[in-house]
C-alpha cells in the first residue's frame, strides 16, 4: 500500500474524498471500501482507490479503509478516521487544555505542595476544511488547532520575577509540518564494526549511504506507515538487514541501533553432487534442519544448469540463541488473505549466497528442499502450520513460498527423527523463514517518564519501546528457551501499546522481554526486588502476580537494570481486576490507546535526578509540534536545533550543581530578558582527586525566530556553592576578546560571556551540535563534552580535559552565604 487515506474533519454537508493506491506484481485491479469495518457497496467503491462522500451527515463519521487485491494477494491500508461536527461546532477549543512545567528549586510551592504551573496547551486537533479547500487525493495540507495568543507572566520566586508565556488562546491554523526523520547507527552484529558507506534503501530505491562510523539519517516520506529500509555491505561481508523502522508521525528524529548478522564462512560444493547443509548446528546445539541441494540444483541467471565448484554461505539466524534477536531481518509479519498484515512467530530464518568457485559470480538454484527436525518444535500445534517463508525486500513483508508437510522418517535409517519438508526455488530473494501464523495476541501498555516520580504530565515522547516475545522452559518461566518475534513502538503523549503473544490458559506460556532507548540512552525499569511495589511497576494486585514482573537485575544486582520481563497473561473477560491493563486482548487496540493514565501501564523512567531546565516559552522536546514562534523561544527554529554546552571544571571535596542563567544580549527585542535557566550537577573525574567537571547547557548564540538579527546571548555560569573562579581557557578568552563586546567578568563567583557565533569546539571548551532532534543534539554534545573531545563520545567524565572554565570550590563557614544564594535572595544586590 503506497498511499493510505488520511483523517478529516468536516462540517455536515460538506464533501470528502479519501484515496488509496497499491503496488504490486500484477497491479491490484480491484478496490474496496470499508466503514466501520463494513464494506461499502457499489461499483464506484469497486473501482478505484477513491472514495468520494457527498453531503457528509453525522451517521458518515468513524474509521474508513481501502483494500486492494488482485490474483496475487490482498493488501489493506491503515485506517483513517472522519470527524463530521454540526455547524458551527467547533473542533478547536479557545480555552487551552493544562500543560504543567517545573519552576526552579527556589519558587515557592503552592498550597498543594507543588512546584509546577500551568502554561497551558493546545491539542494539535485537526480543523474542518474549508468548502473551497480541494477534496482530491494529496493536496490537502490540512488545518490544525494551535496556538493563537500567549501571554507574559511574572511568577515570584526568591526575591525576583521568574518570566513565563503562557497559552492565553487556542485557534485554527495551518497545520505544523515537520520534518520526520530516523537517525541511527548499522554496526556488526558480533564485533560491533561499524558498517561504512553502506548502501541504503528504502522499499527498491536507493536513498544513500552509511557514514565513516556507520551513522545514517533517513527523511521519511509523508504518508508513510512502515518505513522498510535495507543496508547492504558493498564488500559482501555481512548479511543485508531489511528493518522496519519506528518513527514519530509528529515530527523529529527516532534513534535506531541496526545490527548487522556476519556472513557464515562459505563452504566449497560440488554442483555436479547432491549436498547437504545443516541449520542452526552453531554452539553444540541440534541443527533445527538441513538445506537439501540435489545433483544440478545450481543455476546461472541465463537457466544454465551450473556443475562446476560452488561456494555456498548460509547465515542461520537461531532463535533458540538469546543474542539474535536484535540482528533478525523485517518485523516477522505477514499479509493475510483479507490484507491485514498479522504477526508470525519464527523457529529460525536463513540468508544464502551461492557463487562459482572462481568467477565469484552469483548463482541461483531450485528446486531444492528444507527438511526441519520436527522436534525442534515445541507446541504441537505448530506442527501442522509450520510454513516456508521469503521476504519481499521492498515491503518488508514475509511472503509463503512452500507449506512444511510431514515426511516420515530421516533419510539415513539410524535417524529415527521426523522431518517436515518443503520445497522451494532460489532466486532473487535470498532471505527465508520458517514461521507459524500465530494468532494468540494481545498488547502490552508501555509509558516513559522523565524521572521516578512518575507524575502524569512528565511522560516522555519519542521513546522506542521494543518488546521481545520468549518463549520459556517448561517450569522454568524466567529462563527462556527461545525468542519468536521482536516489535519496537514509539511513544507518543500517551504512551505505547505493543503486540505480543499471549496465552488464556496457561499465565506463562508466553513471556516478554521489554527494553526502552530515547536517543541511544537506555532507560531504567522499575526495581522488581528486593521488594515489589505495585504502586511504583504501575499494575495492581492480583494482577501484577499472574504477569510475574522481574526487572532484569532480579536474581544478580550486578546485571543492568534496563529491561523488565513478564508472563504476557491474556486478561479474563469475567475477572474486573483483569479489565484495566497493562495486556489488553487484540481486539482492544483502541482502549489500549486510549487507556487513562490511572489504569495499569509498565513503566521505564530516565534517571536524571541532578538536571534541570526552564524555558521561558514553554516546549516539550518529544513533541515537535509543541514548538512556539516567539523572540524568547529556547531553539527558534523547528526544523533544526542547535545545542551548546559549556565544560566547567571544579575543583572541590564534592559534586556541585552549577546553573546557566541565559538572558539577551546583543538583540534590541530580547535585550536582557530571561531565555531560560539550566542546572547540572558536577560529576566526578574517577583519575583526578578532589575534580569534577559539569557538561552545562546555555542557550547558543544566533539568529532568534525571525530570522532577521542575531543575539548573542549573555550566558552566566554560576555554581551553587562557596566558589571562585580560578582560570578561563586561553583560546576562549582570546576569541571573546576579538568578539566584542566583552561581558562583564568581575565577580570571582560566577563567568559570563556573550555566546560565540561561531561552533567553536574542544579546544575552546565549548561543544556545539546541530540536528533535527533536540533530544540527540543534546545526547552527542554531552558526549563529546564528558570525552573533552570534538568527535568522541563518553559517558564517563574527563575533567581536565576541554575544559573553558574552572572554579575552585570549598565547604563554606557556617551563616555565610554562598553568591549562589546571594544570587537568589537578593539578586539585585548580588
Amino acid at each position: 500500500m503506497v498511499l493510505h487515506p488520511q483523517a478529516k474533519v468536516r462540517e455536515v454537508g460538506q464533501d470528502v474524498t479519501f484515496c488509496c493506491e497499491a503496488s504490486g506484481t500484477p497491479a491490484p485491479q480491484k478496490y474496496y471500501w470499508y466503514h466501520n469495518g463494513t464494506l461499502l457497496e457499489g461499483k464506484a467503491q469497486r473501482s478505484s482507490g477513491r472514495l468520494a462522500l457527498r453531503g457528509l451527515a453525522p451517521a458518515q463519521a468513524g474509521t474508513y479503509h481501502c483494500k486492494a487485491s488482485s490474483e496475487a494477494g490482498a493488501i489493506r491500508s491503515a485506517p483513517a478516521q472522519l470527524t463530521v461536527l454540526a455547524q458551527g461546532q467547533q473542533s478547536c477549543r479557545a480555552e487551552p487544555e493544562p500543560s504543567l512545567v517545573e519552576l526552579p528549586s527556589e519558587c515557592p510551592q503552592d498550597a498543594s505542595g507543588s512546584r509546577y504551573y500551568n502554561v497551558g496547551r493546545c491539542p494539535p486537533s485537526p480543523c474542518p476544511g474549508g468548502p473551497a479547500e480541494p477534496s482530491g487525493c494529496g493536496e490537502e495540507a490540512g488545518r490544525c488547532c494551535g496556538v493563537r495568543r500567549m501571554e507574559l507572566r511574572q511568577v515570584p520566586c526568591a526575591g525576583s520575577l521568574l518570566p513565563v508565556k503562557v497559552v492565553a488562546e487556542c485557534g485554527c491554523g495551518p497545520c505544523a509540518q515537520p520534518r520526520v526523520l530516523v537517525q541511527g547507527r548499522v554496526t556488526a552484529a558480533d564485533t560491533g564494526e561499524p558498517l561504512r558507506f553502506g548502501h541504503i534503501f528504502l522499499g527498491g530505491r536507493k536513498v544513500g549511504f552509511t557514514g565513516y562510523q556507520g551513522s545514517f539519517t533517513i527523511e521519511v516520506p509523508p504518508d508513510t506507515q512502515r518505513l522498510v529500509t535495507r543496508f547492504v555491505d558493498g564488500q559482501q561481508r555481512l548479511v543485508d538487514a531489511v528493518r522496519v523502522l519506528p518513527f514519530d508521525r509528529r515530527g523529529g528524529a527516532v534513534y535506531q541501533e541496526v545490527k548487522m548478522l556476519r556472513k557464515k564462512e562459505p563452504v566449497e560444493l560440488d554442483g555436479g553432487r547432491s549436498n547437504a547443509i545443516p541449520l542452526g548446528e552453531a554452539g553444540g546445539r541440534e541443527p533445527v534442519g538441513e538445506l537439501v541441494l540435489p545433483a544440478g540444483a545450481f543455476l546461472r541467471p541465463s537457466g544454465e544448469v551450473f556443475n562446476g565448484t560452488v561456494k555456498a554461505s548460509v547465515t542461520f539466524v537461531d532463535p533458540r540463541d538469546m543474542a539474535t534477536a536484535s540482528a533478525a531481518s523485517s518485523d516477522l509479519s505477514f499479509a493475510n488473505a483479507e490484507g491485514e498484515i498479522v504477526p508470525l512467530r519464527t523457529y529460525g530464518m536463513f540468508a544464502v549466497d551461492f557463487r562459482e568457485g572462481e568467477s565469484g559470480a552469483a548463482l541461483q538454484a531450485g528446486p531444492v528442499q528444507v527438511r526441519m527436525d520436527a522436534g525442534q518444535v515445541w507446541m504441537a500445534e505448530h506442527l501442522q502450520k509450520m510454513k516456508l517463508w521469503s521476504l519481499n525486500p521492498e515491503s518488508g513483508l514475509w511472503e509463503e513460498e512452500a507449506v512444511l508437510r510431514p515426511a516420515g522418517g530421516g533419510r539415513r535409517k539410524r535417524e529415527e527423527r521426523t522431518f517436515l519438508v518443503g520445497n522451494l526455488e532460489i532466486r532473487e530473494r535470498r532471505l527465508f523463514n520458517l514461521d507459524v501464523p500465530e494468532d494468540r495476541r494481545c498488547f502490552v501498555k508501555v509509558r516513559a517518564y522523565s524521572n521516578e516520580k512518575f507524575n502524569p504530565y512528565e511522560q516522555l515522547e519519542g521513546v522506542v519501546i521494543s518488546l521481545i516475545n520468549l518463549e520459556p522452559q517448561p517450569g522454568f518461566p524466567s529462563n527462556p528457551r527461545a525468542w519468536g518475534r521482536f516489535d519496537s513502538v514509539v511513544t507518543g503523549p500517551n504512551g505505547a501499546c505493543l503486540p505480543a503473544f499471549c496465552d488464556s490458559r496457561r499465565p506463562d506460556a508466553y513471556t516478554a522481554l521489554v527494553t526502552a532507548t530515547l536517543g541511544g540512552e537506555e532507560l531504567e525499569a522499575v526495581a522488581s526486588s528486593p521488594k515489589l511495589n505495585p504502586n511504583a511497576v504501575g499494575v495492581s494486585q492480583p494482577y501484577l502476580g499472574k504477569l510475574g514482573y522481574r526487572r532484569s537485575d532480579h536474581d544478580d544486582p550486578a546485571l543492568k537494570k534496563t529491561a523488565f520481563q513478564i508472563n504476557v497473561a491474556k486478561p479474563d473477560p469475567n475477572n474486573v481486576d483483569e479489565s484495566n491493563g497493562p495486556v489488553y486482548s487484540y481486539r482492544s487496540l483502541r482502549e489500549c490507546e486510549e487507556a487513562p493514565v490511572s489504569a495499569n501501564h509498565l513503566r521505564f523512567y530516565r534517571v536524571e535526578v541532578d538536571k534541570y531546565e526552564y524555558n521561558v516559552v514553554p516546549f516539550k522536546e518529544s513533541d515537535v509540534t509543541s514548538w512556539t514562534g516567539d523572540y524568547l523561544a529556547w531553539w527558534p527554529n523547528p526544523q533544526e536545533f542547535r545545542a551548546c554546552f559549556i565544560k566547567v571544571q571544579i575543583e572541590g571535596p564534592q559534586e556541585y550543581m552549577v546553573r546557566s542563567r541565559n538572558v539577551g544580549g546583543s538583540h534590541p527585542r530580547t535585550r536582557g530578558q530571561l531565555y531560560g535557566l539550566r542546572d547540572s550537577r558536577s560529576v566526578r573525574d574517577p583519575l583526578l582527586d578532589n575534580t569534577s567537571g559539569a557538561c552545562v547547557e546555555f542557550k547558543c548564540g544566533g539568529m532568534l525566530f525571525d530570522q532577521s538579527l542575531v543575539d548573542r546571548t549573555l550566558v552566566s555560569i554560576i555554581p551553587q556553592g562557596s566558589c571562585r573562579r580560578t582560570a578561563i581557557n586561553g583560546l576562549l578568552r582570546d576569541y571573546l576578546s576579538r568578539h566584542p563586546p566583552l561581558a562583564d567578568n568581575n565577580h570571582t563567583g560566577a563567568f559570563s560571556m556573550l555566546a560565540p557565533l561561531d561552533p567553536l569546539g574542544h579546544n575552546y571548551g565549548i561543544y556545539t551540535v546541530t540536528d533535527q532532534s533536540p533530544r540527540l543534539a543534546k545526547e552527542i554534545a554531552i558526549g563529546r563534552c564528558f570525552a573533552g573531545t570534538s568527535d568522541g563520545f563518553s559517558r564517563e567524565m574527563r575533567a581536565g580535559e576541554g575544559t573553558a572554565v574552572t572554579f575552585s570550590c570549598q565547604e563554606r563557614p557556617p551563616g555565610r552565604e554562598s553568591f549562589f544564594q546571594r544570587l537568589l535572595t537578593a539578586p539585585a544586590e548580588a
